[in-house]
């Protein structure tokens, strides 16, 4: 990397160690956690403006490098002045874990084709950071081994700077692996249309479910279009049935019935039926996988039932008990048990014993304000729904009512007042978050 004149550098931190880490302020409170490194990309000097710092309720801020006093021993100290307006990235920025890693580029000095999984930047005298170097891996060539690791200097590196190429994921996901489903969510709609599909088609059909389910409608169409049907069919069926059935809503109807008919034919008719009901309704709302033991079934049964590991908590926290048939829309509905009672009896006990029934539940078409009723009346987090024959069709849970309760498309609100962008530049604190 060429220096500004009359400069030497004097640390190089590698960017990869620094996504995940904590930030703290002065007083040892920990404020977010590092997600990405935003930079600008010149030809001989790319300068590290910052990082994206996510924040309390998943918002992600600019940190700007001048803000930043320590680096050292795996966590990030700051001047504890944070602009806590929403990030938005301009047109001149990138982001290096987002749009850089992956990027495939070649090594002019020796030919080398690879992929960026890396970069370096050091700091110099002037106390500016630059990024000084690409760590780039080639292709493996035998048995799906590893290829040689290349460190190289960015001016030596060629493919860094090409907007529209083609680009994998899989040293991005690596630094996103621990992520929870809602918190990688938010790390794939910031990033760019085209960076966002390369990313979810990378993920397993399971891990794509998850973050799609915590995705705005818009992103989850798009990239739902993007994948190939089979595969779309495949991600949809590992989706809750009601979330599956709220994003096949938001398909052009043909797509939709092509999707539908790719799908096991139990999982599309689950959705199918979710179909029929409003949207806004008890019905257009519960999911049709709760947790139903039959009248026989002991307390010891139902909480092994509540351990499984892909439950939610919502769901984990009661069980419904029917006669059989015991999948939605099941035989006669005997009664609800949540786990605390489940746990305050002997293991031995019928779970039919103790469930309660007493209770006007829901039906299909009560509305949104009658299941938040219910469920504030009785200190519920889920409740059944059932028809006009004591069927239980599905449960509503809290999460999901607040999902339909609050404002459309809450998951990608970006209120004038949290977002920083360029339309700042008169703002002081906006024109120091981005280091100008």
């Amino acid at each position: 990397m060429t220096t500004p004149t009359g400069t030497t550098p004097t640390t190089r931190i590698f960017l990869a160690r620094l996504v995940g880490q904590a930030v703290y302020d002065p007083s040892g409170d920990q404020v977010g956690k590092v997600r990405d490194v935003v930079v600008t990309i010149r030809s001989t000097n790319p300068r590290v403006l910052g990082l994206v710092v996510e924040v309390l309720g998943r918002r992600r801020i600019f940190l700007p490098m001048t803000r930043v006093t320590s680096l050292d021993g795996g966590q990030i100290i700051t001047t504890g002045v944070l602009n806590v307006r929403r990030f938005e990235q301009r047109a001149t920025e990138r982001l290096v874990v987002g749009e850089l890693f992956d990027r495939i580029v070649r090594i002019a000095s020796s030919q080398v084709i690879g992929t960026v999984y890396d970069l370096a930047m050091e700091q110099q005298r002037s106390r500016d950071w630059f990024l000084s170097q690409v760590a780039v891996r080639e292709r493996g060539r035998r048995f799906g081994r590893r290829g040689a690791s290349h460190v190289a200097d960015w001016g030596d590196v060629v493919g860094l700077t090409v907007d529209e190429a083609p680009q994998g994921a899989t040293h991005l996901l690596e630094t996103m692996d621990a992520m929870r489903p809602a918190d990688l969510a938010s790390a794939l709609h910031d990033l760019s249309p085209k960076r966002r599909v390369e990313v979810a088609t990378e993920l397993g059909d399971e891990r794509l479910a998850d973050v799609l389910e915590e995705l705005p409608e818009a992103d989850q169409v798009e990239i739902v279009s993007a994948l190939d049907p089979e595969r779309a069919a495949d991600v949809l069926e590992e989706m809750s049935p009601d979330d599956a059935a709220d994003l096949i809503a938001e398909l052009p109807e043909q797509t939709a019935e092509r999707l539908l008919t790719l799908m096991e034919p139990d999982e599309a008719e689950d959705v199918r039926r979710l179909l029929t009901y409003e949207e806004r309704t008890a019905g257009g709302m519960m999911t049709t996988e709760p947790v139903i033991v039959p009248a026989d079934a002991t307390l010891a049964e139902a909480l092994a039932r509540v351990r499984e590991p892909e439950l939610s908590p919502s769901l984990a926290a009661m069980v419904y008990v029917c006669r059989a048939p015991l999948e939605t829309p099941t035989g006669k509905f005997l009664g609800v048990a949540h786990i605390q009672a489940l746990l305050r009896e002997p293991p031995s006990t019928l779970v039919s014993a103790i469930a309660d029934n007493d209770i006007e539940w829901p039906r299909p078409e009560s509305s949104l304000e009658d299941v938040a009723e219910v469920l504030a009346a009785y200190n519920m987090i889920a409740c059944p729904v059932v028809d006009e024959n004591a069927h239980l069709l599905g449960v509503v849970t809290v999460d999901d009512l607040l999902d339909h309760l609050l404002p459309k498309g809450w998951r990608d609100r970006r209120s004038a007042d949290e977002r920083v962008g360029s339309d700042g530049a008169d703002d002081p604190e906006k024109a120091d978050a981005h280091g100008t």
